[in-house]
């Protein structure tokens, strides 16, 4: 069983940056794919980046360039850096989890998530 907490979302102005945080509990923490996704109000749930086991990372084209996702397996975080933020950035930030998962998109393979931090960015 893992346990996700999200920190670090808040409101910047565009052009800004944020960093958010992914704080797990468990032991095996390091044997797991860690994803973000997000969530704005009206729309579904859709996919940002995601960090595996490997570790290997993968980007939504949207926030390529500018989103940055590491992981500090001694520390059971995994970190989104957001720079250049744009107004369209703004949303419920989650993280999710899957043991030894593959750099999935659908939110469905993931097992656990967190309860979500909202991002939001003025214009």
């Amino acid at each position: 069983q893992v346990q996700l907490v999200e920190s670090g979302g808040g409101l910047v102005q565009a052009g800004g940056s944020l960093r958010l945080s992914c704080t797990a509990s468990g032991r095996t923490f390091s044997s797991y794919t860690v994803g973000w996704f997000r969530q704005a109000p009206g729309k579904e749930r859709e996919f940002v980046t995601s960090i595996t086991w490997v570790p290997n990372t993968y980007y939504t084209d949207s926030v390529k360039g500018r989103f940055t996702i590491s992981r500090d397996n001694a520390k059971n975080m995994v970190y989104l850096q957001m720079n250049s933020l744009k107004p369209e950035d703004t949303a419920v930030y989650y993280c999710a989890g899957v043991k030894y998962g593959s750099t999935s998109i659908n939110p469905n393979e993931y097992d656990y998530w967190g309860q979500g931090t909202q991002v939001t960015v003025s214009s």
